[in-house]
C-alpha cells in the first residue's frame, strides 16, 4: 500500500456546494508528490480533508487510505482523527508566523508534542527536541528551545514548523505552500531541507503549490489541479516538459520561462 491514497474525494461546503469532484491521488513513501493549481483550484482543501480540517458542516466522499491507519480517514471519529493527526500524518502551514504559538516557547510547543502523542517524560521529549532542531538545522538548538517564535527570521520559523510537524515521526507530511512567504534564498533552504528529510527519512510528501517553479526544483510526481479536479498526473519531467493537458500547457506557457529544472539536492535525477 503507498503512504497515502486519495481516492474519487469529494467535498461539499454548506455555503459554496461541491469544490471537489472526483479527486484521485497516490503519494509514495520517499517522494514528493507535487499538487499543482492555481488559487482556489482545490488544493489546500484537497490536503486539509486527508487530516480532517475541513470547516464545519463540509460533506465528503470517496476515500482516503493512510499506511498503518486503522480505516478509511474520512470514516474515523474525531477522536480517532486526533490519534492520527501530528502522529501518522502532519501538516506545515504556508505562515509559520500562525502556526506557531507567539506566546509558547520553541521547546514548550516541541515538547507539548511529544508528550501527548508519544508519552514521553521531560527529559526525554526534550532531548527529542533537541534532535528536531538540529536534523531541521537550527543554530544552538539547546539555546534555541527557551526563545519564542518572534525571535526568529521566517526562514528559521519555517524549519521549526517542519520539526514540529517530523516530531512524532508521520508516515506523511502534507506542506501546504510553505516557501510562500519567504524570499528567495531562504525558500531554497527549505526546499533543500525538504528533499534532504524525504530521502533520509522515507517520508512521503505532499507539497501544495501554486508555484510551477517549486514545482520542476523539487517534486518526483506531479498532480495538476482544476476546479476541484486533478486533470493530468505523471513524472515530474514528462508533465513539465511534455503536457498532455491543455490546462497545464497554459500555465506552463504563462511562467516568463518554463523549463524546469532538476529537484533540489536529488541525486537520483538525471534532468
Amino acid at each position: 500500500m503507498s503512504a497515502l491514497e486519495i481516492t474519487g474525494l469529494t467535498v461539499d461546503l454548506p455555503s459554496g456546494g461541491q469544490i471537489l469532484h472526483g479527486v484521485d491521488l497516490v503519494v509514495e513513501a520517499g517522494q514528493i508528490h507535487g499538487l499543482a493549481g492555481e488559487s482556489g483550484s482545490g488544493k489546500t482543501m484537497t490536503g486539509l480533508a486527508a487530516l480532517g480540517l475541513l470547516p464545519r458542516g463540509a460533506r465528503t466522499g470517496g476515500r482516503i487510505m493512510l499506511e498503518d491507519a486503522p480505516a478509511d480517514l474520512l470514516a474515523l471519529s474525531p477522536k480517532e482523527l486526533n490519534s492520527l493527526r501530528g502522529k501518522a500524518i502532519s501538516m506545515v502551514f504556508q505562515d509559520p508566523s500562525t502556526s506557531l504559538h507567539p506566546m509558547l516557547s520553541i521547546g514548550r510547543q516541541l515538547t507539548d508534542h511529544l508528550r501527548h502523542h508519544l508519552r514521553l517524560d521531560r527529559k526525554t521529549a526534550r532531548a527529542r527536541a533537541v534532535e528536531l532542531l538540529t536534523q531541521v538545522r537550527i543554530p544552538n538548538p539547546e539555546a534555541a528551545l527557551g526563545r519564542y517564535p518572534h525571535q526568529f527570521s521566517g526562514g528559521m520559523r519555517q524549519r521549526i514548523a517542519i520539526a514540529v510537524a517530523l516530531a512524532c515521526d508521520p508516515k506523511v507530511l502534507i506542506a501546504d505552500e510553505p516557501t510562500t512567504a519567504l524570499d528567495v534564498t531562504v525558500q531554497a533552504g527549505v526546499l533543500r531541507l525538504l528533499r534532504r528529510l524525504c530521502d533520509e527519512l522515507g517520508l512521503a510528501v505532499l507539497l501544495v503549490t501554486h508555484d510551477l517553479g517549486v514545482m520542476s526544483a523539487l517534486a518526483d510526481t506531479v498532480s495538476v489541479m482544476r476546479h476541484g479536479r486533478v486533470v493530468e498526473t505523471g513524472p515530474r519531467t514528462r508533465v513539465l516538459t511534455a503536457p498532455e493537458h491543455e490546462y497545464t500547457r497554459a500555465l506552463l506557457d504563462a511562467l516568463p520561462d518554463h523549463t524546469p529544472t532538476g529537484p533540489v539536492d536529488s541525486p537520483r535525477s538525471t534532468s
